[in-house]
């Protein structure tokens, strides 16, 4: 009754869906079956923290992902105050959990080989829209900017001379990026097609086939499709390129607070994720070489 009860408000009052409806009443029915298994006087009404603590750790010894423990003491705390407006005085036992940290997932990349082997050795063609496919490829392994960020680049934005970009990142913050004799080279051709093509040298620096800015799906699709062409990872998108790019800087020894600067992130710990990540590169190494590795 009493979960019925809650449901028909997440329903009626909330507008949840069917789908989280269905979650959420199952996880009240885990919590009420373990309390009868528990004890058969505790109810919902008479449990403290520690039953919910017994339940979230039996939840853990039974292989339940954090995510899902997470989401199992959110409904039962939203249970607890939703029938609290009834009843000022009954205690929200789950208020006071913590819900175990959950796993972050570690970002998809490239190999620095199948990066090499697309830029080096794929034929992209003739013509603008395949020497600019090229092009944004190598702008994103090379400067690790974010998809809106490359098609809001325009041409003024790059200074050759100085060897540098000026990007417009995430709330309108500017950063700018410093790139090597390579990329140079690969933008000074770049844009001498551009040119032919677009007939001016100002404007957005990635163009249509229509000769206005390309779009961010034109990107993706594109990205998608030549990325196909080198790897078998399941994603391929341009912040692929952009987890690429800083992977590859660590992995050649770059200071991490540089990288970060180069993201544009705001808090070092978004960057430490691709710490993590060639520490695991590192792991898997060691695991298949070493001769007590238990692998061999």
């Amino acid at each position: 009754m009493f979960i019925d009860s809650f449901i028909g408000y997440l329903k009626a009052e909330r507008n949840y869906s069917a789908h989280t409806l269905r979650a959420y009443a199952g996880d009240l029915r885990s919590f009420e079956a373990f309390m009868a298994r528990m004890d058969e006087s505790i109810d919902f009404f008479n449990a403290d923290a520690d039953v919910v603590r017994a339940w979230v750790a039996a939840l853990m010894d039974e292989g339940a992902a954090p995510s899902s423990v997470c989401r199992k003491l959110s409904a039962l705390r939203s249970f607890y105050s939703f029938h609290r407006t009834a009843d000022a005085s009954l205690s929200n036992p789950a208020a006071p959990m913590q819900g175990p940290k959950r796993r972050k997932k570690l970002p998809v990349f490239l190999k620095e080989s199948e990066m090499n082997e697309l830029i080096d050795e794929v034929q992209f063609g003739e013509g603008y829209t395949a020497c600019r496919d090229r092009m944004a490829l190598i702008f994103f392994y090379e400067t690790g900017v974010r998809l809106s960020e490359l098609v809001g680049l325009n041409v003024d934005d790059i200074d050759l001379g100085a060897s540098v970009v000026k990007v417009v990142g995430k709330r309108n913050k500017e950063r700018v990026i410093p790139f090597a004799k390579e990329l140079k080279t690969e933008l000074e051709r770049y844009l001498g097609v551009r040119e032919q093509f677009a007939g001016c040298s100002s404007g957005a620096l990635f163009l249509s086939s229509r000769g206005g800015r390309i779009s961010n799906s034109q990107v993706y699709r594109m990205v998608g499709g030549r990325l196909s062409t080198v790897t078998s990872v399941k994603k391929k998108s341009p912040h692929v390129l952009r987890h690429t790019f800083a992977t590859a800087m660590l992995n050649n020894e770059a200071e991490i607070g540089a990288v970060k600067e180069l993201l544009g992130h705001e808090r070092l710990a978004t960057t430490e994720i691709y710490t993590h990540l060639t520490f695991e590169e590192l792991r898997r190494f060691y695991d298949k070489a070493h001769p007590r590795a238990g692998n061999n």
